[in-house]
């Protein structure tokens, strides 16, 4: 599978780059930055605003990873959520439909569903709530990703990741970090399976690992992309 991934220089896109099975994708990495180290794929320059850019980026491709944007919860709405997260998301995906991509998945984010109440699991069929810009560009995507759906034979996944980092928050660590970690070795597991599962549509599935007590739900993750998460925060 010839595979685009947008903000390959990025903790995820990076990591995601290096450990996945190269025998089973073929990658094009894309990004502003190329990021120092040695990557077994080729680099393309990016600019996810620029919708020639993404159209040209998209071309041969059988699949996108979109992982591109601001990544900042508090990032500022008018400079970086519109232009980059919600417009560059928008180029994308009409890059995607143009070029025929038949697979586009989406790095949305357990902040498009942050607004809901600490005591309630969000499950995978929960509407998109955010509290914030960031989450609000986020739900967009989500919303997007299904509108797209509609209008061709491609299949889009909206990955709602939620607090990825290299090692498991500790004792001390808030209760939300531990409950919506995940690890990038679970990370790379769940992203090849939005990029390879039989399915069709729009589907939306939650980034967390296996931990003892989830803010996410995993239940149709684990079913629909045969997600097998291994890392748990609380362990």
């Amino acid at each position: 599978m010839r595979v685009l991934v947008t903000g390959s220089s990025g903790r995820i896109g990076s990591h995601f780059v290096q450990a996945v099975d190269r025998s089973a994708f073929d990658i094009r990495r894309a990004d502003l930055v190329h990021a120092p180290g040695d990557y077994p794929a080729s680099f393309v320059t990016l600019d996810v605003t620029d919708a020639r850019s993404c159209r040209a980026a998209c071309a041969g491709m059988d699949a996108v990873l979109h992982l591109a944007g601001d990544p900042s919860p508090t990032a500022p709405f008018r400079s970086s959520v519109l232009p980059v997260n919600i417009a560059g998301t928008y180029n994308m995906v009409e890059a995607a439909l143009a070029e025929g991509v038949a697979r586009f998945v989406f790095a949305s984010s357990a902040q498009a569903v942050e607004g809901y109440p600490a005591d309630h699991q969000v499950r995978e069929g929960d509407a998109p709530w955010p509290a914030n810009d960031y989450g609000a560009g986020k739900a967009f995507g989500e919303a997007l990703c299904s509108a797209a759906s509609t209008r061709g034979e491609g299949t889009f996944v909206s990955v709602r990741i939620g607090n990825y980092q290299d090692e498991a928050p500790g004792d001390d660590a808030a209760w939300r970090d531990r409950t919506a970690w995940l690890s990038p070795a679970d990370a790379v597991q769940l992203l090849a399976g939005a990029l390879t599962a039989p399915i069709g549509g729009h589907t939306v599935a939650h980034g967390v690992s296996d931990n003892a007590v989830k803010r996410l739900s995993i239940d149709a993750t684990r079913r629909v992309l045969g997600y097998a998460p291994i890392d748990d925060a609380f362990r």
